[in-house]
């Protein structure tokens, strides 16, 4: 079970001026809320709407700023080929009105403000992570399985990454997570995470956290335990005092 959340020297070494931005949340029931999924869909639907005004406009997609700075950020660490934020593939999606699906209310709900907000929100059941959870630049070789993957895709060396003591967490700072951590159906205390690594990336993960937390209230009837700002000169949290 998850102890507490570390941000690493390294991150901020990488990203100076970063932040990052964790809520934790206890006592979800994923199967009981007041959320029926049509008004799940629409919730997905007024938060596409506004992403496709506030983010995308008219530019080429990846000219677009919200895409723009994470690629830029992306070019500071070593990456698996390919990888991108988590927020850019969302955003792609509206940007091809191919629409998101319903998949549960809390994936449903944090996809809602991730994308209305322009950023890239994590959750992690902390019931499933061994120890600390901290993020840092890595070294070659912890063991990853993503979600949906059937074989290990261990980190490269140089690499930014969530990590616990069994392996990564997430790889590529908030590309993909793994299966062994990931939130289901059945998940009841959570870790949510938004990074930044700039000051308007910053100021809308706090608008998007504080968002998170009060919609969990309302549809799931539970007040998050602790909702703070991790930064160099504050890098870890514990889950209990």
């Amino acid at each position: 079970m998850l102890d507490n959340v570390t941000v690493d020297q390294s991150f901020f070494d990488t990203f100076p001026g970063a932040q990052v931005n964790i809520l934790f949340v206890d006592g979800i029931d994923n199967h009981n809320t007041k959320l029926s999924e049509a008004e799940r869909r629409k919730m997905l639907n007024q938060a596409m709407d506004q992403a496709a005004d506030e983010f995308l406009g008219e530019a080429q997609f990846a000219k677009n700023p919200v895409v723009a700075e994470w690629r830029k950020a992306y070019q500071s660490f070593k990456k698996k080929k390919g990888a991108r934020s988590s927020i850019e593939a969302l955003l792609k999606r509206v940007d091809k009105e191919t629409g998101i699906s319903t998949i549960d209310p809390l994936v449903d709900l944090y996809n809602s403000v991730s994308i209305a907000n322009g950023v890239p929100v994590g959750i992690e059941d902390r019931d499933k992570i061994q120890g600390s959870l901290r993020l840092g630049v890595v070294h070659e070789g912890l063991a990853f399985q993503p979600v949906g993957a059937d074989k290990d895709e261990p980190t490269l060396e140089g690499e930014v990454a969530w990590y616990d003591n069994n392996g990564a967490v997430c790889r590529c700072l908030n590309w993909r997570d793994a299966q062994r951590t990931m939130l289901d159906e059945n998940s009841q205390n959570i870790v949510a995470v938004i990074e930044s690594v700039n000051p308007v990336q910053a100021e809308r993960a706090g608008i998007a956290m504080n968002r998170l937390a009060e919609l969990i209230e309302v549809n799931f009837g539970v007040k998050p335990l602790k909702n703070v700002v991790l930064t160099a000169e504050n890098p870890s949290v514990t889950v209990t005092d």
